[in-house]
């Protein structure tokens, strides 16, 4: 497997401070991708298990709330082994933060091994971006055809997609000293 980029501080995909690690390679290519330097599977860096280190260790801090996978594909072929062995090791180490996944793939289409890596994960965001049914007002979804559905559940999540609360950060020499979380209506 290879990947395009691990964010130590990601608050754009998903609720809270997480990690957002992006894999690398797709065989979508929807039109419009916000991605699409991430679709070829030759590029980005090797994934080793060095870098299987390093994103457990950003997960760590008690302000990060848990790990983002975007792509490229997450649940693509080329992933198989190595996206599961991340979940899996991921849910070992940190049983009360979350996963959440970012696939082209419906949910209903999802193989066997796609779906044991989802027994892992927390929230799925399903179905391929389209450009036509580009929607800006949705928080963690591009497009309207793109569920964000709870994993534990099976309920699709539409209250999720407005903003619930804001983090405020204090930074002193790159790190984050105090991290503030402010809940709606105060």
């Amino acid at each position: 497997m290879r990947y395009s980029q691990i964010r130590k501080l990601d608050i754009s995909d998903g609720p809270g401070c997480r990690v957002g690690f992006y894999t690398q390679g797709c065989h979508f290519h929807c039109k419009g991708c916000f991605n699409s330097d991430t679709w070829n599977f030759s590029g980005g860096k090797l994934y080793t298990d060095e870098a299987k280190n390093t994103i457990l260790e950003y997960c760590s801090p008690f302000y990060i709330k848990g790990l983002s996978i975007l792509g490229g594909e997450p649940l693509s072929p080329e992933n198989k082994d190595e996206i599961l062995d991340l979940v899996k090791s991921f849910k070992e180490k940190y049983k009360d933060k979350t996963i959440w996944v970012w696939s082209g793939y419906e949910y209903e289409d999802l193989d066997d091994w796609q779906l044991e890596v989802l027994k892992y994960c927390d929230v799925l965001v399903c179905g391929p971006f389209i450009e036509e049914e580009k929607d800006l007002t949705r928080k963690y979804a591009g497009s309207k055809n793109q569920r964000v559905i709870d994993l534990k559940t099976g309920e699709i999540i539409e209250d999720w997609i407005s903003v619930q609360a804001w983090y405020l950060f204090i930074w002193i020499k790159e790190q984050i000293i105090v991290c503030l979380k402010i809940q709606k209506g105060w």
